[in-house]
Parts: structure tokens; sequence; C-alpha cells
């Protein structure tokens, strides 16, 4: 059984191949390393979290695998084209901290309790063998909700040893089990999570599943 204190081997080369992606750029796809995991998949879930975070009437927030944390930066735009206020000022919140072990800056575990932890994008690029754990340390955090969204399906990306960046591909009644093993320990912690597959016609398809 891994474990934050002993993960297994290949999450720790993971996170060489994260590092070195976050550094170099992904080269396939011809990205600078501005553009490479740069944060900006939470945008789609920024309005599924601002709903948990009213309803939990949250205030701290923890980005769990946050990448570059680039959408914190930048003004949302909407449809219009018209700028908004930041994310943090749209949600409302006092702060929003990152953590990202694959980026130097946000690398550091954090040490304190928050509100709401959210991770978009995240869990599909870790191991089969660590998600538990992982999705474990994300609950141990959150005192009011956790949120994820997990991709089923190949990632665009390709690693620097050449294997895709989604390593975990999962049908959504294995990660449903993950998160309510997980939240069984977390009675008070409300959770939510979207899990994207692609059915038989080869479009996606979303479930959405929580307490």
């Amino acid at each position: 059984m891994y474990s934050r204190k002993e993960p297994s081997q290949r999450y720790k080369e993971l996170i060489k191949q994260y590092k070195q992606l976050h550094v170099e750029g992904e080269k396939k796809l011809n990205l600078e390393p501005a553009k490479t995991f740069s944060g900006f998949s939470l945008l789609p879930q920024v309005e599924r979290i601002k709903r948990l975070i009213d309803l939990t009437e949250s205030d701290k927030i923890l980005d769990y695998g946050s990448g570059k944390g680039k959408q914190y930066e930048t003004p949302l735009i909407d449809l219009g084209g018209v700028e908004k206020e930041l994310v943090v000022d749209y949600w409302d919140v006092m702060s929003v901290d990152c953590y990202d072990p694959g980026y130097e800056e946000f690398s550091t575990l954090p040490t304190e309790k928050y509100d709401g932890v959210i991770s978009t994008d995240m869990l599909e690029h870790c191991p089969e063998e660590d998600v538990q754990w992982v999705v474990d340390e994300m609950f141990s955090f959150a005192e009011k909700f956790l949120f994820a969204n997990v991709a089923c399906y190949p990632a665009k990306k390709t690693l620097p040893n050449g294997e895709n960046a989604h390593c975990t591909i999962k049908p959504a009644d294995w990660w449903l089990n993950i998160f309510k093993k997980s939240a069984e320990g977390n009675p008070g912690v409300k959770w939510q999570v979207y899990i994207t597959e692609i059915n038989a016609e080869g479009k996606l398809n979303e479930l959405s599943f929580g307490s």
C-alpha cells in the first residue's frame, strides 16, 4: 500500500517527467514552457466550483495539482469577449493557494486545512497504484468540500519519455469507488466529481457523482 511517505517508484518517475515538461515545454505539440500545464484547465469548472463555494460558505481554497497557476492571474472572459474579474474575485473568496509537485514554485506540500480543495485535470496523471492515497490526501486538507474532474481518455500531451500524459484511464465506476472510499473517512466533507468518458459513438459523455 503506497502513501505520501512511501509513494510508488512510478509516482516518483512521473514527477520528474512533469518537472521536465514544466521547464522544457511539450515538444511534440510545440508548446512552450509557459503554455505547458499553465493551469487553464480550471476554467470550464469555474461555475461548478463557485456553486460549491457559495453553498458551503467557503473562503480559503487549495488548488491541488494547479499547474503553473496562471488561471489566477488572468481575468475571466465571458462569451461576448468582455473581460471579467479574476477567478478569486468572482468566487468571492479570501485566498486560493496552489500546490503542484511537478512545478517547483508550488511543490511544497501544504501544512494547513482549507475550506475547499479543488483538482482539475490532474488525477488521471497519477499512477493507478497511487490514486487512492492522493485522493485521501486531498480530502485530508478539506474541511467543507472537495471538487474534482477526471478525464477517462488519452491526453493530447506526451511525456518526455514518449508515454501519454494520462497514465490512469479507468471507467467511471472505478473512480467513483476511489472517491467513496476516501469520503467514508471524511463524513463532514461535501464532495463532487465530474467524470468524462468517450462513449461508443466516440462522443464525450460526462457523469457526476457526489454527496
